[in-house]
């Protein structure tokens, strides 16, 4: 039997860390697991070859800096103890390949940020590539607390 989890995708905003909230509070309500799938975007100066890798490498440090403290939390708070992924990459190419490989994904789950823009993420996945998914994507307004959250999930 599969077990199905959850997919998150983080990023260095407070709408991952109540999307990451949310989904661990769902997992554990429903025999379920998380995975994190942290995108270190390219940096643009390929001219300086030695540039972007430094500035790739601070960046991925950066976010395991943030996951671990907001894994941490939760692991506490729920038992949850998600799987990470960090990639480098395309966000949207890396979030469709790692779904459409898998068939244990049983709900693509991004953080919205507040405002006009949702964030390009949210934007693709909840417009021109929705319909080819194979699993449901759950929103998850980055302005929910910590009530709403368990409330909610």
């Amino acid at each position: 039997m599969v077990e199905h989890r959850y997919l998150v995708i983080m990023k260095e905003a407070p709408e991952a860390r109540v999307a990451l909230r949310f989904a661990a509070r769902r997992a554990a309500k429903t025999d379920r697991s998380v995975e994190v799938l942290a995108i270190i975007e390219p940096q643009n100066f390929a001219a300086f070859g030695g540039v972007q890798a430094a500035m790739e490498e601070e960046e991925r440090l950066r976010m395991e800096a943030t996951i671990a403290s907001t894994v941490g939390e939760l692991i506490e708070e729920t038992g949850i103890k998600p799987h990470i992924t960090i990639r480098s990459g395309d966000s949207i190419k890396i979030i469709g390949k790692e779904i459409s490989e898998r068939n244990d994904i049983a709900a693509l789950v991004l953080g919205a940020a507040p405002g006009e823009n949702p964030g390009p993420i949210v934007k693709y996945f909840t417009g021109e590539g929705a319909g080819n998914l194979p699993c449901p994507v759950l929103i998850i307004p980055g302005v929910l607390d910590d009530e709403r959250i368990e409330l909610l999930s």
